[in-house]
């Protein structure tokens, strides 16, 4: 921690250390929200902004509760906050009908979003600026990292819905025709059964992209859908 008259000033609580936590809470939400809010996510820049200033209002709370001389756990309130922020981030978490979890990372970003509001409301000011520059790098310099990672992968989920059942059958000898290994492979019918479902793990050739797999398979005969899990 900074040891500076001016940092032990913010600490305290008074009418300039309110506007700067808040201020603060504002930019650290709304940096963790804007990333996720360009890439159309469920919660995006004001919810991350709301949850943040909540959380250093929590502790803004109880830091106040404390100097007027009345008795409090002062965790108790950050405890809740953290608590609350579980059912909020398990209404962003979806199953698709591909059987795919996604909302994860936003849920995650809201629970850390929450963390560095309670930061802020402390007056732990270093704490929440560093942690927040670690979410941003974590959502956003890592997901480049991960794509490259996969490009290299021979292996990949593939989502296909046929007209019948037989084609799932022309679907495998034209993979073995392709020398393109299937790891494994799962059959259903779609819930009106008008669509025979396919959740296939593939093993590709290196010199092979994947892509153009996936453009193949669109081509065949009695492919309705085709989509990379």
């Amino acid at each position: 921690m900074i040891e500076h008259p001016v940092m032990d000033y913010l600490r305290e609580l008074n009418l300039v250390s309110l506007v700067v936590r808040y201020v603060l809470a504002m930019l650290c939400g709304g940096a963790i929200g804007f990333e996720r809010e360009r890439k159309q996510r469920p919660a995006g820049f004001r919810t991350h902004i709301l949850v943040c200033v909540g959380a250093a209002s929590a502790f803004i709370i109880s830091q106040y509760l404390v100097e007027r001389g009345l008795t409090t756990d002062i965790s108790r309130l950050a405890a809740q906050v953290i608590s609350g922020i579980g059912f909020l981030g398990a209404g962003t978490i979806i199953v698709t009908r591909h059987q795919q979890i996604k909302g994860l990372t936003t849920a995650a970003g809201l629970w850390a979003s929450a963390c560095m509001g309670l930061a802020i409301g402390v007056g732990f000011y270093e704490a929440a600026i560093i942690g927040t520059m670690l979410i941003i790098l974590v959502a956003s310099l890592m997901v480049k990292i991960n794509r490259k990672t996969l490009d290299g992968n021979k292996y990949f989920r593939l989502f296909i819905e046929f007209e019948t059942a037989h084609m799932i059958g022309v679907f495998i000898e034209e993979m073995r025709r392709r020398n393109i290994h299937i790891v494994d492979i799962e059959a259903d019918k779609t819930p009106e059964e008008s669509l025979s479902i396919v959740v296939v793990e593939l093993e590709y050739p290196g010199k092979v992209h994947h892509s153009d797999i996936i453009a193949d398979i669109k081509k065949m005969d009695g492919v309705v859908t085709v989509e990379q899990l």
